[in-house]
Formats: structure tokens, C-alpha cells, sequence
């Protein structure tokens, strides 16, 4: 039986079925330091199912980011990639982190001061993300359930893995391991160490491409390059296309773009598209260094790590590294550029109990992607050897993007190493 706090809505289109659920959660968890009355938001998950399939059991997908909804869910030829095999087992649920989508969402946050701003921003990470599942899971009345996470979801489901292990069925994560035990200096060091290589391999399959960038370099640094909205886009900003650079079809997106002339309207709207960190998904830029951050202050880590390397050579892409220049340059951005800073300063609590990781007894799976430039292979291994009950398919076949690359394939075979057919 679902709680009567639980909003559903069910609808039957294109051979699926949705049910629509709206929960009020509270924006700080009790469990992690809230009180039960305070301020409360609404999370939205999508039950999506085949028309024979709603008496499957769940699966819960948590989406990367921070800051990206669930996708929306259809039947081929625009459906993700795996959401047919998904179908087969499970019915899946489609959760929109807090803050995002149909959630209760976040924006620039009017009418609070920089440090009002900062207070509610510290509640939108993986821990209070995993507190909002396991309200819904009651609210659903599900003993049980499977959790996949991609990216920043995989985060959420490690997460999920210390704090609430006896809800988990089983937990499969792509290009989402987190860096158990390692700080976040340490994190964006290997990162940095990854995009040196996507570099030398972009370069080496387009090598024209060079000279235009160090063109649109140019004009960034003489104030000439502008989005369609008219704001200013500097050379900090113009490296960031590099995180381009860890999906699969990134390389040849960079390509298309640099060969466009930066005064073409084209290339405006182009770049706009493409930079990384902007206004229509705040979270990712504002608590992105955060959700590294395992016990510890981040103070603008990624710009204090650089490499002299990337220092001296002011051609080589960054990837996801946020600059605090995004805050002055983006009018998306700028109303939130003081919070961020005190964000920057504020010491986190800790993310994962290593204790219970390594007691864990969930059949957990992870894809490690050898050369995925955001989530170092290394870092991840490690902590699979963290967790006695993960096992982890180590492939160079796909970057960051796997899950969507290939995701049929992808989801297929973890499943097979969490029953043992793998």
C-alpha cells in the first residue's frame, strides 16, 4: 500500500505504462541533521512499466549530474538505450534528484541573501538524495529494491550501499564509482592527468583544429567571443569545452564546432549549447565539487590543483573542472556567485561509512571505463576493493557516456555479474 502523502497520477501512451508520483520530503532529512517541521520540497518520480509489467520489481535510476532530471521516458527510436532491457526484469523507477525537473527546482533563489543561498544549497547531495528514495520506497511500500546509477548517480547508489544496505536488492552503477577515502585535491589531480590524454587524442584526430582554437582562444581573450544573450565568454570558459572530450560522440561535436568563424551566429548559439557549467542547470556548477567532497571543504579545488602544465599551455581543454569565473561571466550564474564561494569554504560531512562498504553483502556491478577523463578508473577500483560484494567490468570500449552509447548491451551484462551469469 502507497502512503496517502503520495500523489499519483497513471497514464497509458506509446505501449508504456506511467504512474507519476509527487512526494513532499523534507529539505533537511532529520536523519541528517533536520528537524521533521522544518522547510519541506517536492520530489517527482516516474514509474515507467510495459502494460504487462506492473507487477515487476523496481528499479531505481539515478541520473548523473548533480543537477540533470531523469530522462523522459518513450519507446524507440528516442527511448535510452537500455530502458528495453530494463523493462524485461523490472518496472523502472525514474527519479528526478532534488532540485531538478518536475522537483521542486532550483534557480537563482530570489530573495534570500548569499548565505540564506548557501544554507539551502548544502542539501542537495547524494545523501539527501538517497534520504528522499528511502521516503519514497516507504511511501510505495517496497521492501526492496534495485538501484542503477549513472555518473553522479553512481555516487548516490554507493551512498545508498552505506547508509541504507538492508533496502537494496542489488546495485549496478556505470561510470560512477566514487572516490571512497581519497580527498577531492586528489580527485581532480587524476582528472587532470585524463584530460592531458583526451587532448593529445583530440589533436591527433583532428590536428587542423589546433589553429582554430588557439583563434577562438584569441578572440575569447579579446572580449570578441559572446553567447546569443550577449554575455561575454572568456578563455577560462572556452577550455571548458574540453568536457566534451569524455563522451563518445564529444570529439567530433568539438570539431564541428571549432570550425565554425567565431563571429558566425552559428557558432553563438553552438557554443552556448555546449559549455558545461550555465543557467539552465545551476546544481551542476554550484555543488558539482561538492559531491566529491568526503568529509572535507573543497575551496575551489580544480582551479587550485591545475596542473602547471595546463597553467603554461593555456590551449589544453579542461574537462569537469568548475572555475569560479563561471559565476562572473554567466548572468545565469551571477546571482548565486557569492553563495558559491561560501560554498567553496563550507566543511562537508562525510558521504560513505567505509565500515558498513566493507561489510557490504549487496551483489553490486559496476562498469570502470578506462578512459573516461570524469570518473578516474584508478580511484574506482579501489574503491570496488572496498566493497566485498562489487564486482567491476573494466572496458575501454566506451567513455563517460557508455550507459547511452551502448546501453542495452551495458545493463545487460551487469545484471549478468550481480546473478552470476557474468
Amino acid at each position: 500500500m502507497g502512503s496517502p502523502a503520495l500523489r499519483s497520477t497513471t497514464l497509458r501512451a506509446g505501449g508504456l505504462v506511467t504512474v507519476e508520483h509527487e512526494l513532499d520530503v523534507p529539505l533537511h532529512h532529520p536523519s541528517l541533521g533536520g528537524h521533521g517541521d522544518g522547510e519541506r520540497i517536492t520530489v517527482f518520480a516516474r514509474e515507467v512499466a510495459d502494460p504487462g509489467g506492473l507487477d515487476r520489481p523496481y528499479l531505481v535510476f539515478l541520473q548523473g549530474g548533480p543537477g540533470n532530471e531523469a530522462p523522459r521516458p518513450t519507446r524507440h527510436p528516442t527511448a535510452p538505450g537500455w530502458l528495453d532491457r530494463a523493462l524485461a526484469d523490472f518496472r523502472v523507477l525514474m527519479v528526478d534528484q532534488r532540485g531538478t525537473g518536475r522537483s521542486t527546482p532550483v534557480g537563482d533563489l530570489p530573495g534570500l541573501t548569499p548565505e540564506e543561498q548557501a544554507s539551502y544549497l548544502t542539501h542537495f547531495r547524494a545523501d539527501a538524495i538517497v534520504a528522499d528514495c528511502e521516503l519514497l520506497r516507504e511511501a510505495l511500500g517496497v521492501e526492496r529494491w534495485s538501484v542503477l546509477g549513472q555518473s553522479f548517480g553512481g555516487f548516490c547508489a554507493t551512498r545508498y550501499l552505506s547508509a541504507a544496505p538492508g533496502s537494496l536488492r542489488e546495485v549496478l552503477i556505470t561510470g560512477g564509482v566514487p572516490a571512497v577515502g581519497r580527498t577531492v585535491d586528489e580527485v581532480y589531480g587524476a582528472t587532470y592527468r585524463a584530460m592531458r590524454e583526451r587532448n593529445r587524442a583530440f589533436h591527433a584526430a583532428y590536428p587542423d583544429d589546433h589553429r582554430r582554437l588557439v583563434a577562438l582562444l584569441d578572440a575569447a581573450g579579446a572580449g570578441d567571443l559572446r553567447t546569443p544573450d550577449g554575455s561575454v565568454v572568456g578563455p577560462a570558459r572556452v577550455r571548458q569545452l574540453g568536457n566534451l572530450l569524455g563522451m563518445s560522440d564529444g570529439p567530433a561535436r568539438l570539431h564541428h564546432l571549432l570550425e565554425l568563424d567565431h563571429r558566425s551566429p552559428a557558432l553563438r548559439h553552438d557554443l552556448a549549447a555546449a559549455l558545461p557549467f550555465g543557467g539552465r542547470n545551476p546544481l551542476y556548477a554550484v555543488v558539482h565539487e561538492s559531491c566529491w567532497a568526503d568529509g572535507e571543504a573543497t575551496l575551489w579545488s580544480a582551479e587550485r590543483v591545475m596542473p602547471d602544465v595546463f597553467r603554461a599551455d593555456g590551449t589544453l581543454l579542461t574537462g569537469e573542472h568548475v572555475s569560479p569565473v563561471v559565476f562572473d561571466e554567466d548572468p545565469a550564474l551571477r546571482p548565486l556567485r557569492e553563495a558559491a564561494h561560501l560554498l567553496a569554504e563550507h566543511a562537508w560531512p562525510r558521504l560513505y561509512d567505509a565500515v558498513s562498504l566493507e561489510s557490504c553483502e549487496v551483489p553490486a556491478a559496476a562498469a570502470v571505463y578506462v578512459d573516461d577523463p570524469y570518473v578516474d578508473m584508478g580511484l574506482s577500483l579501489e574503491t570496488v576493493d572496498r566493497i566485498p560484494s562489487m564486482r567491476a567490468w573494466v572496458t575501454n570500449e566506451y567513455l563517460h557516456n557508455g550507459l547511452r552509447a551502448d546501453g542495452e548491451r551495458i545493463l545487460d551484462r551487469l545484471l549478468g555479474m550481480v546473478r552470476g551469469r557474468v
